[in-house]
């Protein structure tokens, strides 16, 4: 669990990480979306790691910021909670949790 994310749920904050690689995933509607993964991300005012990788949807953000693998990069985001785990109704296993995640990445820039 990512508990420094939800010490500040709700809050948006400018956070920095490294950009790993791209990926992809099937998406609700059925279609392949490209993601992103960033790795180490650290809350710019506090210094703390906050988690030890995200995924994202590779926006439109993060294209017009031209980054590459092993680059660091700094953006602004919202923490939330979501539901994880698995659950089957009809086998009454119900194995959810609460989880952290960072959403609405937005003023993403590149870093020297």
């Amino acid at each position: 669990m990512r508990k420094e994310l939800a010490k500040v749920e709700g809050e948006r904050k400018k956070y920095k990480a490294h950009f790993e690689r791209i990926g992809k995933k099937i998406n609700y509607k059925g279609y392949s979306e490209e993601t992103i993964l960033l790795k180490d991300i650290v809350d710019v005012e506090t210094a703390l790691i906050v988690a030890d990788h995200i995924w994202f949807t590779y926006t439109e953000g993060f294209v017009k910021a031209r980054i590459q693998p092993g680059d660091a990069i700094e953006f602004e985001a919202r923490s939330k909670s979501y539901a994880k785990g698995y659950t089957n109704k009809a086998l009454k296993i119900s194995n959810k949790a609460t989880d952290y995640k960072l959403s609405n990445p937005t003023k993403i820039k590149k870093l020297a």
